[in-house]
């Protein structure tokens, strides 16, 4: 069973150059992972193949039967054609070809980054041409390698800061979120994936939201890394016989929350999709962390399902007591992989009447993201809720409702 994405976060990685191997890697002396500590690298390291180096080619979409080859096919399109083009393309291709819609992500990612080498490295002007398509990968693709060539502590902490910095990403909360949560997949590549040093480095940002948003991605990298969707090295910071870690483990005191969000992809890459074995692990994690880690499962249920209703609500059934997590992370990430409400509303309508309010609260949650202004959410919360749920929608994005 193939999961198409980790979570609506969005993987993101900044990229401020365009071109060449990674050269001066950090790395820093953080202990053990898994097994044993990241051995330093001294050379050239080509870590992660995408935006920062990507390079165009003759590849056409038609000679393509592999999803390595989709990749570079869709790259070129954007960067000879540009990304109206070829995100065009790519939502056709979509509906019609099964293999590209299952490997959407990280197509997406190479239409990012051929926009990014198309632009010269103008992430503002990359980003104001792209589209949230599946799970934002446009976006992610174009912020990688945030922190090409730099080798020094301070030198990637002065980058984290400044790459976001632009007032065209700010002004959108939801473009802002993937740039600044993309910090950390670049701190992760950049160093080798020493995950305690580049969680170090996220918490040198300006706010403990743009804190909490980078050790988002590195996380996620880590579990791309850990479920070999990552070119490049192989993390030492998981373990065969503790699917949670490093969730569980001291090194991440302080800076769980978003590991535990996606800690479920880990674990049903690891365990061949069981689902109720997850559930079981995910119901003795340490209390305070349970609804989050069901959160999770509930993203990766309706990652494996494609957004089918019917089969997301089958599998949250598993999650016994803990169900309404799930169905509150299985809508978000349906809210976010279409950067709508219409299907998501569909889905709270069929949920049980006792989770329905929470459903309708999860919706909210990505809406607040996607719609800068009140007026916006509040519009967006009317198309998705019936009026006795809308207060519900409304608190999730962060809109005031009379008690």
């Amino acid at each position: 069973m193939v999961n198409r994405r980790l979570i609506w976060i969005g993987a993101v990685v900044a990229a401020l150059a365009v071109g060449g191997a990674v050269t001066g890697v950090v790395l820093a002396s953080s202990g053990s992972g898994g097994s044993s500590a990241q051995p330093a690298q001294t050379g050239p390291v080509d870590l992660h193949p995408v935006a920062g180096n990507f390079k165009p080619d003759k590849t056409k979409l038609s000679d393509c039967s592999s999803e390595v080859c989709y990749e570079q096919a869709f790259g070129n399109v954007a960067y000879y054609h540009g990304p109206k083009a070829a995100l065009s393309l790519f939502a056709h291709e979509m509906q019609v070809d099964k293999a590209i819609n299952a490997g959407c992500h990280p197509i997406a990612h190479y239409i990012g980054a051929g926009t990014l080498a198309r632009v010269h490295g103008n992430i503002p002007e990359a980003f104001a041409a792209g589209s949230s398509i599946c799970w934002s990968g446009f976006y992610h693709g174009i912020l990688e390698r945030a922190f090409f060539g730099i080798s020094t502590e301070s030198g990637l902490i002065k980058a984290a800061r400044r790459v976001c910095s632009s007032p065209s990403l700010q002004k959108n909360q939801f473009l802002f979120y993937q740039c600044v949560h993309g910090l950390g997949h670049g701190l992760m590549i950049s160093t080798g994936y020493d995950l305690p040093y580049a969680l170090r480095v996220c918490g040198k940002l300006q706010t403990s939201w743009d804190q909490s948003s980078c050790t988002g991605g590195v996380y996620m990298e880590n579990v791309n890394a850990a479920n070999g969707t990552s070119i490049g090295f192989k993390t030492t910071w998981v373990k065969a016989n503790d699917l949670v870690y490093p969730c569980d483990a001291a090194v991440t005191k302080g800076h769980r929350l978003y590991c535990y969000l996606m800690v479920t992809s880990r674990i049903l890459a690891a365990n061949g999709y069981n689902w109720a074995a997850a559930a079981n692990i995910c119901s003795h994690v340490e209390k305070i962390w349970i609804a989050t880690c069901f959160q999770s499962y509930g993203r990766d249920a309706d990652g494996s399902t494609s957004e089918n209703a019917v089969r997301d609500l089958r599998l949250c059934r598993i999650a016994g007591r803990w169900a309404g997590e799930c169905i509150y992370g299985a809508v978000r990430d349906m809210t976010s992989y279409f950067a709508g409400v219409r299907r998501p509303a569909a889905f709270c309508r069929q949920v049980g009447s006792a989770y329905r309010a929470y459903c309708y609260q999860g919706i909210g949650t990505i809406v607040g993201t996607l719609e800068a202004e009140t007026s916006g959410r509040k519009a967006a919360c009317k198309a998705a809720a019936p009026s006795r749920f809308l207060d519900a929608c409304l608190r999730g994005a962060g809109v005031p409702v009379s008690a």
